[in-house]
């Protein structure tokens, strides 16, 4: 091995690590010895007070194995569990965790093989970035949306202010709900990716709020009023999916135990509502259209009177039924037997 390779071998860099064990900063080492410290004359400069001008010395001699040798000072520093003072050495392997002062650094030399190269997450991605731009669109046709569905649910004539709240308080739990999802991912990540959790958000909400106005259409146009259970499954599952998305760019690794904590609250969510439901008709969806579109949208023939009265004919012996047997109780008004 020639002088050229041997000093390709020994090339080594120090990664100063957060508290959050993330690389806050990476200083390359390819000559020895190498000092570190807070002095500009250290070949690994440190912005931390608890260190000395030069704190400690690295040594990796020709034919030799890497090791750090401390220097004179107050807070020496820490190889694992084994307490460094002035005057301690102690060997660097491949990749090794020590702290010098308050600072929590790593050694990582090229001996180390490295890990391999990650795929970029899709909020790193160029067409992440290209998504963004549309947010403001899609903002405003959620809005739009909410707004007529307010609309169709006012008299004529109705005062400006009945449609302000049904558009104002959801944008304001919008931005509120996004915000803690960005926050939330700050803390873990680092990053404030406002604008992914807001688009996100708004493309699940919209296509609930789609899905809310075009059933009930469908029902009435076709007469299948039992479609709005569909509705009513669709908007936990929305909701479900929603956390699961903004979930993963929390923490992005563990996307199928995301996946499963959110089926999890789904199924729960779902047995919650048949079980409070029971005792009704319908478990799931409304009992009734609580309003009906124009009649011009009905695709289906109307049924005659008498087929609702035909549909109701056996119902009459229980209800007679029920007559005789609350005509045959008791009275209690007028107090007990004289």
């Amino acid at each position: 091995m020639d002088q050229q390779e041997q000093r390709i071998a020994r090339i080594a860099v120090i990664e100063v690590l957060g508290r959050d064990g993330l690389v806050r900063q990476v200083q390359r080492i390819a000559h020895w010895p190498a000092r570190i410290g807070r002095s500009p004359q250290c070949e690994v400069v440190l912005d931390d007070v608890h260190l000395a001008a030069e704190h400690a010395l690295l040594q990796w001699p020709e034919g030799g194995a890497a090791s750090i040798l401390l220097a004179p000072s107050l807070n020496g520093g820490w190889m694992g569990e084994q307490r460094l003072s002035a005057g301690d050495a102690a060997a660097l392997g491949g990749v090794v965790n020590f702290q010098l002062g308050a600072s929590h650094l790593r050694w990582r030399s090229n001996a180390e093989a490295l890990a391999p190269e990650l795929p970029m997450q899709q909020h790193q991605q160029r067409a992440a970035k290209v998504g963004a731009a549309w947010v403001p669109g899609l903002l405003l046709l959620w809005l739009g949306l909410l707004w007529f569905g307010r609309w169709s649910e006012l008299n004529p004539g109705s005062p400006w202010v009945d449609y302000s709240g049904a558009v104002l308080g959801p944008l304001v739990m919008v931005l509120g709900w996004t915000a803690l999802w960005s926050l939330v991912t700050q803390l873990f990540q680092h990053r404030f990716p406002f604008t992914t959790h807001l688009r996100r958000a708004l493309i699940v909400l919209t296509a609930l709020q789609l899905i809310e106005m075009v059933l009930p259409l469908l029902a009435y146009a076709l007469s299948w009023p039992r479609l709005m259970v569909l509705d009513a499954i669709l908007f936990p599952c929305g909701l479900a999916g929603l956390f699961w998305w903004h979930a993963c760019l929390v923490w992005p690794r563990a996307r199928r135990w995301l996946a499963l904590a959110a089926m999890s609250g789904l199924a729960t969510l779902l047995v919650l509502t048949v079980a409070r439901r029971q005792e009704q008709q319908y478990w799931l969806g409304p009992a009734y259209l609580s309003s009906l579109p124009p009649p011009a949208l009905r695709l289906v023939e109307p049924k005659p009177p008498q087929a609702l009265i035909d549909a109701l004919r056996p119902l009459e012996a229980e209800l007679a039924r029920q007559a005789n047997k609350d005509n045959d109780s008791p009275s209690v008004e007028g107090g007990g037997e004289e």
